[in-house]
């Protein structure tokens, strides 16, 4: 437990000496998300102007309402809305690891060097990523799926919940394992300036395999408080802003959004935290078990 809160500070220290890499990150998220705001007026001017539930979202924030909104087929997909945090996380993360890094401000002709240099690995990180989460996400959803319907089946009324909650958290459990796998391997293809990204997917499997407790308690200790602010940012919106105020919505929506965002800064900066630390680690030991020889005389 120790071990996992010296990580979790530690990344929490390198997260605020660099804050202004979640500054940066949010305002362009900002600038561009006009573009996620317009299908989203689109597809939901397309169905609330003919449907009842638009009084329970419009004198009022009822959460119920608001997911089954979204889960409508007829809404549509809504990738736009998030594609330019996946755009910038590609782009100019690499730039932010190696910041995370460093012991001092990197300059920006670096910072922008590191992410022209590191864009096309990252991309292919992505693309490893997509499929292995993909596969894992797809048997585990299908196996959750398959003990629910068995479990319907049987006379505990109780019982599908309970599976459907357990199950739920273990897939959580297993997609956060590959998301520290890929921070690892993402942290090695800079810091190490690798090209060859199958390796740094090798060594952060590895790295994940050996320190999996340590890591995954570290992420879920993050996720919790990641968790409370999305609870608290729910709560102040339902509990302290008018109906009609769309300025004090957007207030709260958007505090809630950036600390949000500085939750996931912070899982990267302490993966970055243990990186670095387990690299110098080796590096330590070997220094100290080289014996002390006296040097030759030199005639």
């Amino acid at each position: 437990m120790s071990e996992n809160t010296s990580l979790v500070s530690a990344g929490a220290g390198i997260a605020n000496r660099n804050r202004r890499y979640v500054v940066w990150f949010y305002l362009l998220n900002l600038a561009f998300a006009h573009f996620g705001a317009t299908t989203f007026n689109d597809n939901a001017h397309a169905i609330l102007d003919h449907s009842l539930h638009a009084d329970k979202l419009l004198h009022g924030f009822n959460l119920g309402v608001f997911i089954e909104f979204l889960g409508r087929p007829e809404f549509g997909a809504s990738p736009a809305a998030t594609h330019p945090a996946m755009i910038f996380a590609v782009v100019f993360m690499p730039g932010v690891l190696l910041g995370y890094a460093s012991d001092h401000r990197l300059p920006r002709d670096e910072f922008y060097r590191v992410c022209g240099r590191n864009v096309w690995r990252f991309v292919r990180l992505f693309l490893f990523f997509i499929v292995i989460a993909g596969i894992v996400a797809g048997i585990l959803f299908g196996a959750l799926n398959a003990l629910v319907a068995a479990a319907d089946k049987t006379s505990n009324e109780r019982l599908p919940f309970f599976i459907q909650l357990l199950g739920t958290l273990i897939i959580f459990l297993v997609l956060t394992v590959i998301r520290i796998w890929f921070d690892l391997a993402q942290t090695e293809v800079v810091l190490r300036d690798q090209p060859a990204v199958r390796k740094s997917v090798a060594a952060g499997f590895r790295s994940t395999r050996r320190n999996l407790g340590r890591l995954l308690g570290s992420y879920v200790v993050i996720a919790i408080a990641a968790l409370a602010v999305l609870v608290a940012g729910v709560w102040l919106w339902e509990a302290i802003v008018p109906p009609s105020s769309v300025l004090g919505a957007f207030i709260i929506g958007e505090a809630t959004l950036l600390l949000l965002l500085a939750m996931r800064f912070w899982q990267r900066a302490t993966a970055v935290a243990f990186y670095v630390s387990e690299r110098a680690e080796p590096i330590i030991e070997e220094a100290r078990s080289v014996p002390a020889f006296p040097a030759p005389a030199v005639p």
